[in-house]
């Protein structure tokens, strides 16, 4: 059993599936001098070094890319099957903020208000416990070389758990478990598409270097107990969440608290910052849900859109798709507007130019400025757009 976890932890498997879906390191299969590219790729060890720089990407040339990855260190690497290439690229973004700030309002503004409630939920939750269990466990990433990293942002976190498997699997399966009895479709159909979307977001994370098999299983099977463990108080939470006098108080208060007491490390990394973003916006939506609740302000008709039974006709896409443009229009206006107001007023407080990446590192900044921000992104993708599409008739 140690040997076997042993191996899943090392970098080797990883390597090894970068080769069979054509991702070469620079120095391999004829793409110069393996010694070479070991220079290369020799620095690109995310956790564990002190400090970190932005990464910069180069363009394709005879399928030869690079990345600036930490210290200056450029990794060159070949790429032969594009299609698995834009494959893991596109299904690594599944994990991303942009895919967060999307599915999760539209599935509040098109589908059902409940079940976009237990999915972000179920998000935030898990993304918690796996982002502070990263900074607890401090698991390397793989190591480059082998290893050929795509990704410079997250390298400079630590791997156990995939956050990324993590929040795939919960998304997914969540979503399955909520509209599984509120909606007409196969269940075999949505168990397939819950499989095939966590799973492809899990390989991606290998594809690109990220993480281990390990970090992988492991992220995965923590958000399947998380899920099974809460899924008996959803009706409970939920209800609390819509109806207790204390919501909109605890929502803001214990997600500030935890983000205020994150662990602690040697050097910066991005997941206190990532963890506020998540907690934040999740702050602001369960405030956004009570007050929906208590003041019976627009609610979407799940008659307006059913997963495939009827089929959608054309009416019914075009008021989708509008409330959808709207509604991210808003959002992104939401986020840039705050964060220009928060950053501004806390850079005059501390005396810090807005530019300074430093000075927005600092925990007295970073929290703050990213609580504020995306708590007022939640707060009003539940509230104020909803009553924005009631007034342009998308209801």
């Amino acid at each position: 059993m140690a040997c076997l976890l042993g191996t899943l932890r090392s970098s080797q498997p990883v390597a090894r599936f970068q080769r069979c879906c054509g991702l070469f390191p620079a120095g391999e299969e004829g793409g110069g001098d393996p010694a070479e590219g070991a220079r290369d790729c020799g620095a690109c060890n995310g956790a564990g070094a002190q400090r970190r720089s932005a990464a910069a990407g180069r363009g394709p040339r005879n399928g030869l890319r690079s990345g600036r990855g930490p210290q200056g260190c450029v990794q060159k690497y070949i790429v032969k099957n594009y299609f698995y290439y834009y494959l893991f690229k596109f299904s690594a973004a599944l994990g991303e903020e942009i895919f967060y700030i999307t599915f999760l309002p539209f599935t509040y503004w098109n589908i059902d208000h409940s079940v976009s409630r237990r999915m972000i939920i179920i998000w935030s939750i898990v993304m918690y416990i796996g982002q502070v269990s990263k900074d607890i466990l401090k698991w390397p990433r793989p190591l480059s070389p082998p290893v050929v990293k795509l990704e410079v942002r997250t390298n400079a976190e630590y791997g156990m758990p995939s956050t990324h498997a993590m929040a795939a699997t919960a998304i997914s399966f969540s979503f399955l478990i909520a509209t599984m009895n509120q909606y007409k479709y196969p269940f075999e159909l949505g168990l397939v598409a819950a499989f095939v979307f966590s799973t492809l977001v899990c390989l991606s994370r290998l594809y690109t270097g990220m993480h281990t098999v390990l970090d992988v299983i492991g992220g995965a099977l923590i958000s399947a107990v998380l899920l099974v463990l809460l899924y008996p108080a959803w009706d409970m939470i939920d209800h609390l969440l819509l109806t207790s006098p204390f919501c909109p108080l605890l929502s803001i208060v214990v997600p500030l608290v935890l983000c205020y007491n994150y662990p602690k490390l040697d050097y910066y990394s991005p997941t206190r910052g990532d963890t506020t973003t998540i907690l934040g916006a999740g702050a602001g939506a369960t405030v956004g849900f009570w007050l929906n609740n208590q003041y019976a302000t627009p609610a979407y008709t799940s008659a307006n859109f059913q997963l495939g039974f009827p089929l959608i006709t054309s009416k019914i896409a075009v008021v989708v798709l509008a409330r959808f443009f709207v509604g991210i229009f808003v959002v992104l206006l939401t986020r840039q507007l705050m964060k220009s107001v928060v950053l501004g007023m806390l850079g005059y407080r501390y005396k810090f130019p807005i530019g300074d990446l430093e000075a927005r590192r600092r925990l007295e900044v970073e929290v703050p400025y990213k609580f504020i921000t995306y708590s007022s992104v939640g707060f009003s993708a539940t509230v104020i757009v909803p009553l924005l599409h009631e007034l342009l008739g998308l209801m």
